[in-house]
């Protein structure tokens, strides 16, 4: 074998080295370098090869990444919104149920840790390559790759309801026996096409998507249902729900707490109409309750805001859900729907939720869980005399035992 084959093939396995991605890309500087007329082309080439080498870059993505999750708690929370143990959990689990597995330079806590800047940060692409020292093609497949294995989890990270039982102390929820939680729709601003708008067009002017969201008493979701235009009415979004083959089940004896942008039906229990319902209302300086409509709105609002803290959470938590992301409509929903798992899986994992801590608020008692799965479930929503009875005489309980 001649000296400068041998030279070649050293050369070769070097650039192949280096590079550590694509023999193609291998091969087209091999023979870029063959076909070289000066050494001062060739220099360039091995100069070329080192500056976007792999090998070279490890050092600093092995850096960034301890950085991330192997120093601190507050670190780790503020840049993927989780403690180091709970990152590690939903690594793991990805990992053994998700079938996220690890990739020839990229481990599964780098591919985790670039999915969670994206939705924490609203990262763009190009920030994430930056960030991690990778390419912007890599970043695209492992934020795809990672999404797909947090939606496959989506029956362990839904939570079961649990209904309010007859020993329940709760001062919010213990005059509503046999309710599950609280229900509303939310606005999340999206990107769609021109042609599309006016029917993602909210009365407020967003282009939103009008999102279904079910939470129980700790702030975890239930059930959601993303992907509705923005202009769509929140009862028109709950009858989807409800009518879908494996939508949104409420089982026969149990209801959940809901405003007044819905019917008071079988399973949905909504406030007084034309009475004092909202929180303001209630304050300091403001009269007290004078009649059971008024007294049920007061306390039907105290546990109804339930809701309204979990989307306050949820939306200070990930911030992709706060402003439109440049990603194709069916993508911007999948997010959307990770952005509602991972909460669950925070809720249930951490002790201490530190957004909620910035909202000032207490994390209510969580019951136990009971089977209410053998009744059957509420097929329509429309409002009956029968549901309409119900609410006066639950109101007429409240006045008599206040």
């Amino acid at each position: 074998m001649s000296s400068s084959t041998t030279n070649d093939a050293r050369i070769y396995m070097m650039l192949e080295d280096m590079l550590s991605v694509s023999r193609k890309e291998t091969n087209v500087l091999m023979t870029r370098f063959r076909n070289a007329r000066t050494e001062r082309r060739k220099r360039r080439i091995l100069e070329y090869a080192r500056k976007y080498s792999v090998l070279n870059k490890i050092p600093d993505q092995i850096k960034h990444l301890d950085r991330l999750v192997h120093v601190t708690d507050t670190t780790c929370l503020a840049n993927l919104r989780m403690d180091r143990n709970t990152f590690g959990k939903l690594c793991r689990i990805l990992t053994e149920r998700g079938g996220l597995k690890v990739a020839k330079c990229l481990g599964v806590e780098e591919q985790v840790a670039i999915f969670l800047g994206v939705l924490a940060h609203h990262n763009k692409n190009r920030a994430q390559q930056h960030l991690f020292w990778r390419s912007g093609a890599t970043v695209s497949f492992y934020v795809n790759k990672v999404l797909g294995a947090v939606l496959s989890l989506h029956v362990d990270l839904l939570t079961p309801p649990v209904p309010v039982g007859d020993d329940f102390t709760d001062h919010r929820w213990k005059w509503f026996k046999g309710c599950l939680g609280a229900l509303d729709g939310t606005h999340i601003n999206v990107l769609v096409r021109s042609a599309d708008k006016p029917r993602y067009r909210t009365r407020k002017g967003q282009i939103a998507t009008n999102t279904l969201a079910v939470c129980n008493r700790n702030m975890q979701f239930v059930y959601f249902l993303p992907g509705w235009e923005g202009s769509a009415g929140d009862s028109r979004v709950l009858r989807d729900a409800v009518a879908k083959q494996n939508g949104f089940k409420v089982p026969e004896g149990c209801y959940y707490l809901c405003d007044n942008a819905y019917a008071n039906s079988n399973g949905f229990l909504t406030p007084y109409k034309g009475v004092r319902y909202h929180l303001k209302e209630w304050g300091p300086g403001m009269a007290a309750p004078q009649n059971p409509k008024e007294l049920f709105n007061m306390r039907h609002t105290k546990a109804r805001n339930v809701i309204e803290r979990a989307f306050a959470v949820l939306k200070m938590r990930w911030g992709i859900l706060r402003c439109a992301s440049f990603y194709p409509i069916k993508t911007q929903i999948r997010l959307i729907m990770a952005c509602f798992l991972l909460h669950n899986f925070i809720r249930r994992e951490m002790g201490v939720d530190p957004i909620e801590v910035e909202l000032d608020e207490t994390n209510p008692p969580v019951a136990v869980a009971e089977d209410i799965g053998a009744n059957p479930y509420v097929n329509c929503v429309e409002p009956t005399a029968e549901w309409t009875s119900f609410r006066d005489n639950l109101a007429l309980n409240m006045w008599n035992n206040r």
